[in-house]
């Protein structure tokens, strides 16, 4: 199994085995540092290893070419947490989703301290947000999304997910589409939900390919996704993977690539101009939203190495891959041009996994 695949399995059965455990989120009350990053940069989230409380925050600045590593404990004093799934910006702040510590901080963009947090989330993996005063967060092993007040930081209700168990619920990314919310229900599921943000209830399902791993969305209001297609010996079936996209407006399908059996596609990612796909399977691949195929050749070969993460720069279209190597020491980020050239690598934290573009 590769990517996306390892980091969720490995997740559900460390989780099955440890259910009665909570996250790690130790304060250590260090000493503190003073940053000042004004300009555009790119923030990575270091998942670390489940219940060893070694998640980090990595800080890049493109146009120097220098990176700042362990940013969040060294502005704060204490750590980050356990399992450090995504980071989104909104309201001048960005908001990190600590998935086993059951927190959300909410940080400076430029001197990376904390000024606030969430927390009683289950194991929260993304947040999306509506307003100033309503967000939505998806969960690992639960039924319901959390609704939360960024103002105030508090969770203020639930969304209850049809037809999903507390054992094997997952509810991942999100995009909206007028006053929906489209998500993907990854673990043992097979559907896109579509949620009335007036009403905050499931209003309506999709039912494509086995689990679902993320979700973007194109210029034309067209909503992509890539199936893993399960795994073998799995009780909800084995088949092979696909990439589909499906029209927002009349939630059906289009289009429907199939990969050959045995592949495992993830990440899932676009460009700023929302008209290019990247996505990793061995090597990263690449094609235009309108093409009729999959394409033949990959945009960036295999290196003999574990690809983890993905990302593209929304302005110019550079294009950073995280690499995982043996999941225990630091991983590395290769940035490379928009046409595949190498600019520049740089070491990160344990398992990075997830990126956010700070744009000025």
């Amino acid at each position: 199994m590769r990517m996306r695949t390892i980091k969720n399995t490995l997740f559900f059965s460390i989780l099955l085995l440890n259910a009665a455990f909570t996250g790690c989120m130790e304060q250590d009350y260090g000493n503190v540092e003073d940053f000042s990053a004004t300009g555009t940069g790119l923030f990575i989230t270091n998942e670390g290893n489940f219940q060893y409380g070694n998640a980090t925050l990595s800080y890049y600045d493109p146009a120097t070419n220098t990176v700042q590593n362990e940013i969040f404990y060294r502005a704060n004093g204490y750590k980050l947490g356990d399992v450090a799934q995504s980071m989104t910006i909104y309201g001048g702040k960005g908001w990190i989703v600590t998935n086993n510590s059951h927190v959300i901080w909410a940080i400076d963009l430029n001197t990376f301290k904390e000024v606030g947090r969430i927390t009683g989330l289950t194991a929260p993996r993304y947040i999306h947000f509506l307003s100033d005063e309503k967000a939505y967060v998806t969960q690992l092993w639960d039924n319901r999304i959390f609704i939360v007040n960024p103002r105030t930081y508090s969770i203020t209700g639930y969304i209850l997910i049809p037809d999903m168990t507390m054992e094997s619920g997952s509810t991942e990314q999100m995009v909206q589409y007028g006053k929906y919310v489209y998500c993907n229900c990854w673990s043992y599921q097979n559907r896109i939900i579509k949620i009335d943000t007036e009403t905050d209830r499931v209003v309506d399902e999709l039912r494509i390919g086995i689990q679902p791993t993320s979700l973007v969305m194109d210029k034309s209001n067209k909503m992509w996704t890539i199936t893993d297609g399960g795994y073998e010996g799995s009780p909800y079936g084995h088949e092979a993977a696909s990439l589909y996209c499906i029209d927002a407006a009349t939630f059906k399908v289009e289009k429907q690539f199939k990969f050959r059996f045995g592949d495992c596609p993830s990440e899932i990612q676009i460009n700023g101009a929302r008209d290019r796909l990247y996505w990793i399977n061995n090597d990263v691949w690449s094609m235009e939203v309108t093409a009729p195929r999959l394409p033949v050749r990959p945009f960036l070969p295999y290196r003999n190495t574990r690809y983890y993460g993905l990302t593209v720069n929304p302005i110019n279209d550079e294009v950073y891959v995280a690499d995982a190597i043996d999941y225990q020491q630091q991983g590395k980020i290769y940035r490379y041009s928009s046409t595949g050239e190498f600019i520049d690598e740089f070491y990160v934290g344990v398992i990075p996994g997830a990126f956010c573009w700070k744009i000025n």
